[in-house]
């Protein structure tokens, strides 16, 4: 741990926060078309004064707890622990309301919106808890939402576009490439460039141009801001041995992770879709088969070709579905501070049953990867594991019950 620590001081604080260019060592940054500039630099000029005004947080903080739920539980769980010997706690975020950790994010960001004059709102989604979320909080706040969703997402997490559409929102297909999350944030951002004035894009994950990366790991941050307190309720401790989360883009784990990043002495470890296998031509394991280069507004690892042309993802979880990662991701990544694993589409389905039936949980897909991480990690009873359930199994019914008719 020792060594570690001292290999890792190089990059002491570069992982908090980006730089005033919006960059984590060598990834970030704002590459962005002309006109969306008075946009992206309103925000940055702006979100950090307003995030940490009294009446901001007030108001944030209090929609959280009477509206979210939260402080979502940290669930000691005995069964699992006992078959992999180690103290593993879950992080309960498929208790929120919406049934996922996105609503944090969201909820911050239409307050932001709401101070900046915004009265359109427009967001991409993949397994549509992102969408549920952003609907859920335009509902919340009176104002117009359009959601892009990939073709292929729209019919594989029906119950979640059927969730937007009663909240009041209008959901459209994206139906370029691959039909998935990577295409409807392309959807998304044509909108945003189309109209600049009125509209503000809730990006759901830690992607994206300067400052979104930033903005959303804040939003995240209550994940673990609540980690701390109540692991030392728990063990007496607030510092675990291990971090655990899923990583598409990433914001999940970027929540989890935020108040232990310069804690050199926690592993973090973040499980990427490695759909029917890295090398199979079906995954979306960016860590395993990216390079840099700049998606959707920021530089960071992507998968592509050799003449930069985006490969196209797969994964069996529509969250993860997405060719890149976050810039903070990559950082963690080729900095050494994070430990990347992938976890294949079958290791998801068998992880997601196995805790449904040691636990009495059913976790979305999403969650199950991060799950399936602890197969690959040589734990002993020293050590105390705390994993990010990041959703709820409910929008994936159809997946699991195609599964059980197989078996």
């Amino acid at each position: 741990m020792i060594n570690r620590t001292i290999a890792l001081a190089k990059y002491k604080g570069t992982f908090e926060q980006p730089d005033i260019f919006g960059y984590y060592g060598t990834f970030g940054g704002a590459y962005i078309p002309e006109m969306l500039h008075p946009n992206v630099e309103e925000l940055k000029n702006n979100y950090l004064k307003i995030m940490y005004e009294e009446g901001f947080q007030k108001a944030f903080r209090d929609l959280l707890k009477d509206y979210v739920g939260r402080p979502s539980p940290l669930y000691y769980a005995a069964r699992l622990s006992e078959k992999h010997g180690a103290k593993i706690f879950l992080k309960r975020e498929d208790l929120n309301h919406t049934g996922a950790h996105k609503i944090n994010n969201t909820i911050g960001q239409i307050l932001l919106a709401q101070k900046l004059g915004k009265h359109r709102i427009i967001a991409e989604t993949g397994a549509g808890q992102h969408g549920v979320a952003t609907a859920t909080v335009c509902a919340l706040m009176n104002m117009q939402c359009v959601v892009y969703m990939g073709e292929k997402d729209i019919e594989r997490q029906a119950p979640n576009v059927a969730r937007m559409k009663m909240l009041g929102a209008t959901v459209i297909p994206a139906t370029s490439g691959s039909k998935t999350l990577k295409d409807a944030t392309n959807e998304a951002i044509r909108d945003w460039i189309n109209n600049p004035t009125d509209t503000h894009y809730i990006i759901g994950s830690v992607v994206g141009p300067h400052p979104y990366p930033d903005m959303v790991a804040r939003f995240q941050s209550i994940i673990s801001e609540e980690i701390r307190w109540q692991l030392k309720v728990h063990t007496g401790s607030e510092v675990p041995t291990h971090l655990v989360a899923c990583v598409g883009g990433g914001s999940n784990a970027a929540g989890t992770f935020y108040h232990y990043l310069e804690d050199f002495t926690v592993q973090l470890v973040a499980v990427e879709a490695a759909g029917c296998g890295v090398q199979s031509g079906r995954s979306a394991a960016t860590t395993q088969l990216g390079k840099p280069g700049v998606l959707h507004g920021s530089k960071s690892l992507v998968m592509q070709t050799e003449d930069g042309q985006v490969v196209e993802p797969h994964s069996i979880s529509a969250g993860l579905d997405y060719p890149g990662i976050g810039p903070l991701h990559a950082h963690l990544f080729e900095s050494g501070r994070g430990t990347f694993l992938s976890a294949t589409d079958a290791e998801a389905l068998e992880s997601a049953f196995e805790l449904t039936r040691l636990e009495g949980i059913i976790p979305a897909l999403e969650s199950a990867h991060a799950l399936a991480g602890l197969n690959q990690l040589k734990l002993t009873a020293k050590d105390t594991v705390v994993v990010c359930l990041s959703g709820r199994g409910d929008k994936d019914m159809s997946t699991y019950m195609a599964a059980m008719e197989k078996t």
